[in-house]
């Protein structure tokens, strides 16, 4: 399945992580959301994303693999590359950006948003992988 899918992670507390190049971030305790999409075997990425052991590759590995961040919701979205930036954009309404996250190869100014909760995410047509 190819597609777009956004994470819901919880940070338990406060945080500060490496995130590869782009050096210590720090993350306050709450709900953040992240943008990515998978053009081939979405399940695939998605249950790498889930897991605490992998390689480190992506920003969004680096702040995974803290024991205080954790994936709780999983949405998605049958839908081609195009639609990951127009749904990391749209989500500048709902949240505040982390600067550069993510987004090296896109227009908008992050993937990863820290949000109050995960509700708007239904109001965006994604369907619910976890229903936590």
């Amino acid at each position: 399945m190819k597609g777009v899918y956004i994470l819901g992670i919880k940070v338990a507390r406060n945080i500060s992580v490496r995130i590869g190049s782009l050096g210590k971030i720090k993350f306050e305790k709450g709900n953040y959301v992240y943008v990515g999409s998978a053009q081939n075997s979405l399940e695939k990425r998605i249950a790498r994303h889930l897991s605490k052991t992998k390689k480190l590759r992506w920003h969004i590995d680096y702040l995974l693999s803290n024991k205080n961040a954790k994936v709780v919701r999983v949405f998605y979205r049958v839908a081609p590359k195009s639609v990951e930036d127009k749904t990391a954009c749209k989500i500048l309404e709902f949240g505040t950006p982390i600067k550069k996250f993510g987004s090296s190869d896109s227009k908008c100014i992050s993937h990863l948003f820290k949000v109050e909760d995960f509700d708007f995410v239904y109001e965006m047509e994604f369907k619910d992988l976890l229903k936590r």
